[in-house]
């Protein structure tokens, strides 16, 4: 196949970031996606509706003239959350869903949830009014080894809050293991999971194979092999309840390489190009448009778009910036470490 028209992709799961960065790489995305779901781990966390409308509003200002694209909002939960707020934000629009952080687990999450029981009546009230709960899957005990943090926090925390709230609906995000995969496969209609265009082409060497390569490293860390593959296979399976979030994730190259460097994975720029790589790989470019263009809005409960774009298999490689200038200083652009041969053409 040379050629793919699908619907204009949504990216559900992105970082945006506010000020001169948000300036610099929101165009990388608002080129392509119609709609993203904004993480809201800014300083200061976006913790009500109020400052998720101004956070909305400085992102439309910065849109480029002409680009259709839609921010969907989130809350940061915090043990102090109000779940009255949380469910007018939600009924007005203003916001689209409440991001879980585990306290410690990754950028601006020190003021996240400590422990989960207490934040269970905004739970019973999200439920009741149908708000999503996106969820940062990693537990923070120092006695958990990173590569296994995913899986105990399944087993400790998002298992039971799926038992106990089970009209809650709830996207894992950004899944790194086989256990998300079974736990979203194998749970109730109302549990989804994004996975990212990065998990889906490294595993734990790119990070540490050879020397330490920062520009690889994000959170949840990249896992073995054998983890890698099983999340190739729910990717491109055309399972509804999986979908793309990119967790673009722009830090300056100072800050990544660093003695203590930042996590984090820009690849807003050539996902489409590097996610019809890995399909065409996997003998599922059929299914492309499902994972980013289709399951999302489903389960949502948003229509799809309309507008479409095309994908274009180039005989030469396609040419990507190596990193971007930001006003703040230059970002890396995620490197998938194979050539890119397939170009994005709106139509």
């Amino acid at each position: 196949m040379q050629e793919l028209t699908i619907r204009r992709p949504d990216d559900w799961h992105l970082h945006l970031r506010d000020g001169a960065m948000l300036e610099a790489v929101l165009p990388h995305t608002s080129r392509h996606f119609a709609r993203a779901i904004i993480m809201p781990n800014l300083v200061p966390h976006v913790a009500t509706t109020a400052m998720a409308a101004d956070y909305r509003a400085r992102i439309e200002k910065a849109l480029p003239e002409g680009d259709d694209f839609t921010p969907l909002m989130t809350l940061y939960l915090t043990e102090d959350t109000d779940a009255e707020d949380v469910v007018a934000g939600h009924r007005s629009g203003e916001i689209t869903a409440v991001k879980l952080y585990p306290a410690g687990a990754t950028t601006n999450s020190h003021s996240g949830v400590r422990n989960i029981e207490t934040v269970y009546p905004v739970f019973e009230r999200m439920a009741e009014a149908g708000v999503p709960l996106c969820v940062h899957g990693e537990v923070t005990d120092p006695e958990i080894d990173i590569f296994d943090r995913e899986a105990v926090f399944i087993e400790r925390v998002l298992d039971p809050v799926r038992q106990r709230f089970p009209d809650l609906r709830i996207i894992m995000e950004h899944i790194t293991t086989s256990d998300g995969i079974d736990f979203v496969e194998n749970g109730p209609e109302g549990i989804g999971g994004t996975i990212t265009t990065h998990h889906l082409i490294i595993n734990r060497n790119a990070i540490l194979a050879g020397g330490i390569r920062p520009h690889y490293y994000c959170l949840p860390v990249a896992k073995r092999e054998s983890h890698r593959l099983a999340l190739r296979r729910a990717a491109t399976s055309g399972n509804r309840r999986f979908f793309l979030g990119t967790d673009s994730a722009p830090h300056i190259d100072p800050a990544k390489e660093s003695a203590c460097g930042c996590a984090g994975v820009f690849s807003a720029i050539n996902t489409m190009a590097c996610l019809a790589h890995v399909f065409e790989e996997e003998g599922a470019l059929d299914r492309l448009e499902a994972f980013v263009s289709l399951n999302g809005p489903a389960f949502y409960g948003l229509p799809a778009n309309e507008e479409r774009i095309r994908l274009i298999r180039r005989d030469e490689p396609v040419q990507y910036p190596e990193r971007i200038e930001t006003g703040l200083g230059p970002v890396t652009v995620f490197d998938p470490m194979f050539p890119l041969h397939w170009d994005v053409v709106q139509d």
